[in-house]
C-alpha cells in the first residue's frame, strides 16, 4: 500500500523523531519490566519454599473430640482437600522405635497417613506393614529404607508391650516433617490405640480386659490438606463450623505471604498507571506535534486522491514500528539488567531460583497493552489527519 511505504520512508529519513519516541518508551518499560520480574521472581521463591514444606498446607484438629464415620466421610466430597486422614487420641500417638535387633531405641510421633499424602514423596505409597519415617530418625537409629523396625509401646505397668514390626518404606527429607516422626496406615494408630484401651489382641499376644470384636472405632480428629494456599483460611474456618471444634494450622504465616503479594501487585499497578499515563501523554504530544509538522506534506499526499481514511494510516503505521522496536530494545535490555541483578543480589533465594521472571503469557499481555498504548496515542493524531484540509493548509503554507 501506497501509504505504509510513504510512512516507513518517512520514519527511516526522520530517524531523530524515531529515536526520541523509542528512548521514551525504554526509559519508561525497562524499569517497570525489572520491577514486574523481580516481583514475580521473589514471591515466586517464597511461595514455592512455603508450599516445598507440606505443613504449610495442614490443617490439624485440636484436641481430642469423637466424630462419626458420616462426619468424617462427607469431607472427603471437598474439593479443596486433596487429602485427608483421620486421627487417634493424641495421648495414644507416641511409640518406641527401634531396629530389629538393635540395641538403641528412640521415642517418636506416630502419625496417620496413607495414598496422596502430601508428606510422602510424589507418586509414593505405603504396604499395609510399612512406615515412612523422619530424617532425624533415620540418622539417630542409622536406618534406611527396607530396613526391619518394631514400634514399641509406651504402657508402664503393663505385663506385656505391644511389638508391631514393620518395615521402613520411605526416609523423608528434612523439610517433609521435623523430630522423630512415623507415618503409618491409620489402621496401625487404630490399634494401638486398642491396646492402650485395653482390648485383647491375640495375634500379637495381648490379653486385655475386653475383647475386640465389640470395639466400635472412632475418630476423635483428622488430618487434612489443602489443595492451595489461596484456600488454607476459607477452609480452615470451614472445618471449624463443620466439625465444631478448634483447628491448627499455619494461616497466620500464609496469609501474610498472599497478604504482601497482593500488596506488591497493587503497588506495582499503581506504578504502571502511572508511567503509562505519563509515556501515553509523551506519544500523544510526539506523534501530534509530528503530524504538525508534516502537515504540508501530508497535504499534498491528500491531493494526489488518498481518502483521509487511508492518509490516517500514516501516523498509525509509524506508531506500529515504533511499538515494536521500544518493546524488542525493553525486553532485551531487561534481559540484562535482569542477569546483573540476579548476580548482585540473587544469591539469598532459595534453591538458585531466577531474582527476575516473566512468563510468555505475561510478555505477551504486556506487549499487547504497550501496543494498544501506543496506536491509543498515535490515534489521537491520525484523527487530526483525518480532519486535514489540503487546500487551506496549502493555502497557509503559501
Amino acid at each position: 500500500m501506497l501509504i505504509v511505504h510513504l510512512a516507513l520512508r518517512d520514519l527511516v529519513r526522520d530517524r531523530f523523531f524515531l529515536f526520541c519516541n523509542i528512548a521514551v518508551m525504554i526509559g519508561i518499560l525497562v524499569p517497570l519490566l525489572v520491577l514486574f520480574g523481580v516481583k514475580n521472581g521473589v514471591y515466586s521463591a517464597l511461595i514455592g519454599e512455603m508450599l516445598a514444606d507440606p505443613a504449610n498446607r495442614q490443617i490439624d484438629t485440636r484436641g481430642n473430640a469423637a466424630f462419626s464415620e458420616a462426619e468424617i466421610a462427607a469431607l472427603r466430597d471437598w474439593p479443596e482437600i486433596v487429602f485427608m486422614t483421620p486421627k487417634v487420641r493424641g495421648q495414644f500417638d507416641y511409640m518406641n522405635v527401634r531396629a530389629v535387633d538393635g540395641r538403641r531405641m528412640r521415642p517418636a510421633l506416630v502419625l496417620p497417613s496413607g495414598a496422596g499424602d502430601p508428606t510422602l514423596p510424589t507418586g509414593a505409597t505405603l504396604a499395609p506393614d510399612a512406615v515412612a519415617i523422619s530424617a532425624q530418625l533415620a540418622a539417630q537409629l542409622d536406618l534406611s529404607e527396607g530396613a526391619e523396625v518394631q514400634l514399641i509401646s509406651q504402657a508402664e505397668g503393663r505385663p506385656r508391650q505391644l511389638v508391631l514390626p514393620v518395615r521402613v518404606g520411605h526416609v523423608l527429607p528434612e523439610a517433609a516433617v521435623s523430630g522423630r516422626t512415623v507415618l503409618a496406615h491409620f489402621q496401625m494408630l487404630d490399634l494401638i490405640e486398642a491396646y492402650y484401651e485395653s482390648y485383647s489382641l491375640p495375634e500379637y499376644g495381648i490379653q486385655g480386659t475386653r475383647d475386640l470384636s465389640q470395639r466400635v472405632v472412632s475418630y476423635e480428629g483428622v488430618r487434612v490438606y489443602v489443595d492451595r494456599l489461596e484456600n488454607l483460611a476459607g477452609l480452615q474456618t470451614r472445618l471449624e463450623q463443620h466439625l465444631g471444634v478448634a483447628t491448627s494450622a499455619r494461616t497466620r504465616d500464609v496469609e501474610a505471604l498472599l497478604g504482601l503479594g497482593r500488596k506488591l501487585d497493587l503497588a506495582l499497578g499503581l506504578t504502571t498507571v502511572l508511567a503509562a499515563l505519563g509515556l501515553g501523554a509523551a506519544l500523544v504530544l510526539g506523534f501530534w506535534s509530528d503530524v504538525g509538522r508534516k502537515k504540508l506534506v501530508l497535504a499534498g499526499i491528500a491531493l494526489l486522491g488518498v481518502s483521509g481514511r487511508r492518509l490516517a494510516l500514516f501516523p498509525m503505521v509509524q506508531a506500529l514500528v515504533t511499538a515494536l522496536a521500544g518493546l524488542v530494545l525493553s525486553f532485551l535490555l531487561y534481559a540484562v539488567a535482569g542477569q546483573a541483578a540476579a548476580a548482585l543480589f540473587g544469591q539469598g533465594l532459595p534453591d538458585g531460583a531466577p531474582l527476575a521472571i516473566i512468563t510468555w503469557p505475561q510478555a505477551l499481555a504486556i506487549c499487547g497493552a504497550v501496543l494498544m498504548l501506543v496506536l491509543g496515542a498515535a490515534a489521537v493524531a491520525a484523527w487530526s489527519v483525518q480532519r486535514l484540509d489540503p487546500a487551506s493548509v496549502l493555502r497557509e503554507g503559501a
